[in-house]
């Protein structure tokens, strides 16, 4: 009976086991990285980040069928470029599927967030959801710039240290090291700039507002 009841909670929040996978990866990926073992199982942990993602899509007033449309080849090169990460045209490929991809997610996490007056615990989740959602969108992006252009940030980033670069710059705090070199990356920094800043004004301004609303 607990097992179901856990079952049961998990498939209705979708978005914290998205937020949970994501948090996951972070914190493992320094310990796995080195090896083509710890890339793969990095790459499963990808997969179930994506799944997640159709999932909490799911929920959304969103079109599930796009999510999956561009979730299934963004599954694929997520273990490919787990397992060759330093194959460009496998790098480009993955973040022509993974850009979209999470954008779309992105765009349905915050549309589940403004179709509703209430906050439940499963859009607190989904706040902090669709932020990692959107910081590993730009990422993508990243990566798939570097490899059109060499030396947009200096040497070559591996992709962990454009997830930082993409969490420093979304959030408006500046830790980063790592500073976009070329027109091309400098141009894309500015742009998740602006969205960081939308996203605090609004999204975060709303959840806060709705919470604390009188009943």
């Amino acid at each position: 009976m607990r097992a179901a009841e856990t079952g049961r909670v998990l498939r209705s929040h979708p978005s914290g086991i998205l937020l949970a996978g994501q948090l996951a990866v972070i914190l493992s990926w320094p310990f796995l990285d080195g090896s083509t073992t710890g890339r793969a199982f990095l790459g499963v942990i990808q997969l179930i980040v994506v799944l997640s993602a159709v999932a909490a899509v799911r929920l959304t007033p969103a079109l599930t069928w796009v999510a999956l449309l561009l979730g299934a080849p963004a599954m694929v090169f997520a273990v490919g470029e787990a397992l060759s990460p330093g194959t460009d045209w496998v790098v480009l490929t993955s973040a022509v599927f993974h850009v979209p991809f999470y954008g779309f997610v992105s765009y349905a996490l915050i549309r589940y967030l403004f179709n509703d007056d209430r906050v439940t615990s499963d859009e607190i989740m989904a706040t902090g959801a669709a932020f990692t959602v959107v910081a590993w969108g730009f990422a993508y992006l990243y990566s798939g710039v570097q490899v059109v252009w060499p030396g947009s940030f200096g040497t070559h980033r591996d992709w962990y240290e454009l997830l930082f670069l993409s969490f420093s710059t979304m959030s408006n705090t500046g830790l980063s090291d790592l500073v976009p070199s070329l027109g091309h990356a400098r141009s894309v920094a500015m742009v998740e700039m602006v969205v960081g800043v939308f996203y605090i004004g609004l999204v975060i301004a709303r959840i806060v507002g709705l919470a604390s609303r009188p009943r």
